[in-house]
């Protein structure tokens, strides 16, 4: 897919997605290894983000497994068709048993879910584990049979292996430790927030309007607001939602009036935006 890391920063660049030299480091490398690449960081970093941009950059349809408490192998694997399977052997009663489970039991009934789904056909595929944290500790064990063979076991149709192995990218917020052998399957790469230089190119690409000096002044203020003990710092994309919502305010410059009226754009909880309002000095940015 990527000749080398400057391949990947460029053409990850034409889709938008402005990649730091570890990022783009790692991401040749999973794609040059065939490893799956586990992705952890705060929310709103562009960990999902990056997933759909080598989607984009490999002209390749993108598999989403959204993790959650309770999602099981039925939601991540396959399932049968239960009430087209009813319909057949009603319509079939003249039939004996092994002549109905023959046929209930192939393709035509098989509902494939976001795993299987990933592995199958020959078209490039980007199949991006979203939130891996969130779901059930018993939910890794499904995902070790893919990410180790790429492979997947249906009882009643046997192993079905990929001819074409999907590029893989698992995401995690670190709200629950992911298993050793989950991990020794993957490719590390860990995204924080961009420096004050990379965020504002972000700021600037995300939000053209914004001129350079308005830009430079988001992202000092989002910076201070980070080094605060605050409950919830604000994140990459909170960022552009703010440069977004001044640029809709025609604001041109930061002055605390325009700051204290707009906090809540950055800012998710009552006590952060007191907080930040007793401590942020824009004089001092």
């Amino acid at each position: 897919m990527f000749t080398s890391v400057d391949d990947v920063s460029a053409r990850l660049a034409e889709t938008g997605y402005l990649a730091s030299p570890a990022v783009a480091t790692t991401v040749f490398l999973a794609d040059r290894l065939g490893k799956p690449l586990l992705v952890e960081g705060p929310a709103g970093v562009g960990k999902t983000e990056l997933a759909k941009a080598v989607a984009q950059v490999a002209d390749a349809q993108l598999v989403r497994l959204q993790c959650y408490e309770g999602v099981d192998e039925s939601r991540a694997l396959y399932e049968w068709n239960h009430a087209k399977q009813l319909l057949r052997i009603s319509a079939g009663r003249d039939e004996t048993w092994d002549e109905t489970r023959t046929d209930i039991f192939s393709e035509e009934f098989l509902l494939t879910r976001p795993l299987l789904t990933a592995i199958r056909g020959e078209d490039p595929k980007v199949l991006l584990i979203d939130e891996t944290d969130k779901a059930d500790v018993e939910v890794e064990g499904l995902l070790l049979e893919v990410l180790s063979d790429f492979q997947v076991t249906v009882p009643e149709l046997g192993t079905i292996t990929a001819t074409r192995r999907p590029f893989v990218v698992l995401t995690s917020n670190a709200s629950r430790e992911l298993s050793e052998a989950l991990r020794r399957r993957c490719l590390f790469l860990h995204i924080g927030f961009p420096d004050e230089e990379l965020e504002r190119r972000i700021v600037r690409l995300k939000v053209p309007g914004l001129d350079e000096a308005l830009a430079r002044s988001v992202v000092r203020v989002v910076g201070a607001l980070r080094a605060m003990d605050l409950r919830k710092v604000p994140s990459v994309a909170e960022t552009i939602d703010w440069a977004r919502t001044l640029l809709a305010l025609g604001a041109d410059s930061l002055d605390e009036t325009v700051v204290q009226a707009t906090l809540g754009v950055l800012l998710k909880h009552q006590d952060d935006v007191l907080k930040a309002t007793a401590k942020l000095d824009l004089d001092a940015l």
